[in-house]
């Protein structure tokens, strides 16, 4: 949604609570509502209530008709309305948690989304989630990111094929952006690196391939479909990788880990595959296989001297390497 940057916050939620409210009307009239009849409901000017649904159609996304005098919402434009248990509700309610820790930028949709599940939360859980939102409100906006992630939720559920162009510099610095057609088989997003991604076969590499969301600089959809894969499969594939990533060569990684955070290692189950030994000394060994070493070394250097890498010897010298180059900057 684009607003002015010196709107006051206040403003911005007024304008947020007015677009619900219009919606809402337009939901429960589904034969479509006059513009004076909508203003009435929403206490407000015939002109205001135009530029709003002009805006809910051309900033917002929302699928609106017009036609005879009446504006109405496209028939299948809302998924069905959710029935929850109260502890179901607070379940996303701890997912709205999760995404304001680690969400840098804000996203209409999650808000908007979380502030209808407000509504048929206990009012104190309800509190905590509109404070969420607020919090989540006062990032700033990534519109380009948003307008992707639209497009791709589109294309995901149609089983259409997208046409993107993404930016390949961040690893390999100088690298020209590149085209490529893709078959988006999976939203994913990811804790440790903030971001969303998009998992999917692309044509260019015959393969299945990870594009993260905020590397997309052009997207569109294309007329083509798709069959997807069984689902069971996608998941399968990622339910091996350590984040995100599993179009990578899967390594065997053993670690050792000193008996001073043996204990919160064992706690916690980092990977399917893993197996952990402990020690007579107290320390412990911790065995797995993932796709590739470039997620799981993160992991490891959160440890610091605490872990040794013991295989593979190449991982083992890259993180010797990283830590020689720290120290000798400090």
């Amino acid at each position: 949604m684009t607003l002015p940057i010196d709107q006051p916050e206040s403003a911005k939620r007024d304008r947020l609570a007015r677009f619900y409210k219009v919606l809402r009307y337009l939901a429960a009239h589904p034969e479509g509502a006059t513009v004076d009849a909508v203003a009435g409901f929403v206490a407000m000017s015939r002109r205001t209530v135009y530029r709003d649904l002009v805006a809910l159609e051309g900033e917002i996304g929302i699928p609106l008709w017009s036609e005879g005098g009446k504006w109405g919402i496209v028939e299948g434009a809302f998924l069905p309305p959710l029935r929850l248990t109260l502890d179901e509700a607070v379940a996303f309610f701890l997912a709205a948690r999760l995404t304001a820790q680690f969400a840098d930028r804000y996203d209409p949709d999650t808000g908007a989304a979380f502030q209808k599940l407000a509504e048929i939360l206990p009012p104190v859980v309800a509190r905590h989630l509109e404070r969420t939102v607020d919090v989540l409100a006062a990032r700033p906006v990534d519109e380009r990111a948003t307008r992707h992630l639209r497009l791709l939720s589109r294309a995901w559920a149609e089983r259409r094929v997208v046409e993107l162009t993404y930016d390949a510099a961040t690893y390999s610095p100088g690298r020209p952006p590149r085209r490529s057609r893709v078959h988006p088989y999976l939203l994913e997003a990811s804790a440790a690196t903030r971001a969303i991604y998009v998992i999917g076969f692309d044509e260019s590499r015959e393969a299945v391939r990870t594009f993260k969301l905020q590397r997309i600089l052009e997207l569109s959809l294309a007329v083509e479909t798709f069959e997807p894969p069984d689902p069971a499969v996608v998941q399968d594939g990622l339910g091996r990788a350590w984040g995100v990533i599993t179009d990578q060569e899967e390594v065997d990684v053993e670690l050792h880990f000193d008996a001073a955070v043996a204990s919160r290692v064992a706690e916690t189950t980092w990977h399917p595959t893993e197996h952990v030994t402990r020690e007579n000394d107290g320390s412990l060994t911790w065995r797995g296989r993932v796709p590739g070493t470039l997620e799981i070394r993160r992991w490891i250097l959160e440890w610091g001297a605490q872990v040794e890498v013991i295989e593979p010897p190449e991982l083992r010298e890259e993180i010797a390497n990283i830590y020689r180059a720290a120290a000798a900057r400090y």
